[in-house]
């Protein structure tokens, strides 16, 4: 799944690009260092694993992958084969949550469903960048062309979507469609939430992307406005080989799973490695989950990004995720101990 930007950086809350440049260390761990590990639902992470091992190349993921068929115990599997390793740069761990949006739209458009979610023109593909959002909205020039995936029943919403990248749009029958990200105008994303601390209208620490939405409904002319100051616009593709009742998919292009999938930065952490996330804050977290997606804001060894689910509730679990903690990568066996220096071997 990619995703433009997400719900954070939307808000505000996430000002700093990439992290600073700093050597990377590897700590090889035991298990009995990771807190919370004896209490776990390894059989649920070992599932999540399976859906993504088979894409590994390299022949010791390979001989894993064919290894988790035939064990019986999930928690001895990943004992025996990998071993846990500690990934630091430097920089502050954090983590934070995503999802998958999910808005009431129609395959025709109505008096009520009047904002199309649009496949990316020609024109888009073929240019580093194009027309502006406001470009887009205000000039015609998508009418007429037959680009159109569907339409959906919120301005503010359809917004939020793109900078998610992917969602479910639920028809009147009760069924769903889904779309994921399919190009963009090739603008920057410039963040509405900072443009309204900008204004004067909102201190930093009140942003989220709840107090922007409500907003935006509150003042509809200048909320209009103001989601126009994001010059970034993005296309859709429909997804339908994807159940409505699984996840998303992810960089992998597999489903992810609730709060067993994980973005990562795979500079450093491979995509499908287990991943033992210890997430401190308000509600701690002690978890395995499988590294199966990136994102934009997703920069350093120690940054990860909580996949939450799909819909509202989904969304405002995620949007209040911004806890420290430490994240710790299991490798094969030979794997982790090559990348040690060779003084510590």
């Amino acid at each position: 799944m990619i995703r433009w930007f997400r719900a954070a950086v939307c808000a505000g809350l996430v000002l700093s690009s990439a992290p600073a440049m700093s050597e990377t260390t590897y700590t090889i761990l035991d298990f009995s260092d990771l807190d919370g590990w004896s209490v776990d639902d390894h059989a649920a992470a070992l599932d999540v694993f399976r859906n993504t091992c088979m894409d590994f190349d390299a022949p010791d993921w390979q001989s894993l992958c064919a290894a988790a068929e035939d064990f019986s115990d999930p928690k001895q599997f990943f004992e025996l084969l990998f071993r846990p390793v500690l990934i630091e740069d430097g920089n502050d761990p954090l983590f934070t949550g995503y999802f998958e949006p999910e808005l009431d739209g129609a395959l025709r458009p109505t008096a009520r469903y009047r904002y199309p979610l649009y496949r990316t023109p020609p024109e888009a593909r073929a240019q580093s960048q194009w027309l502006s959002r406001r470009q887009i909205e205000t000039s015609g020039v998508m009418d007429g062309r037959g680009l159109e995936i569907a339409w959906v029943d919120d301005s503010v919403e359809l917004f939020f979507l793109q900078i998610q990248g992917s969602g479910r749009v639920k028809l009147p029958d009760g069924s769903y469609l889904r779309v994921g990200y399919g190009g963009s105008n090739g603008h920057p994303y410039r963040s509405i939430g900072v443009e309204l601390v900008r204004r004067g209208v909102y201190s930093s620490h009140q942003v989220s992307a709840q107090v922007i939405k409500n907003w935006v409904r509150r003042n509809p002319v200048d909320g209009a406005e103001l989601l126009r100051h994001n010059d970034s616009y993005v296309f859709f593709r429909e997804v339908s080989r994807v159940p409505a009742d699984r996840g998303p998919l992810g960089a992998m292009n597999r489903s992810i799973t609730t709060m067993r999938s994980i973005a990562v930065d795979p500079k450093f952490t491979p995509l499908g490695a287990p991943v033992w996330v210890e997430k401190d804050g308000e509600n701690p977290l002690r978890r395995l989950m499988i590294a199966q997606d990136t994102g934009s804001a997703i920069k350093g060894a120690q940054r990860a990004d909580i996949f939450f689910g799909t819909g509202d509730q989904a969304g405002r679990d995620a949007g209040r995720l911004k806890d420290n903690g430490r994240m710790i990568v299991l490798l094969p066996i030979q794997r982790a101990y090559a990348m040690l220096p060779e003084a510590v071997l």
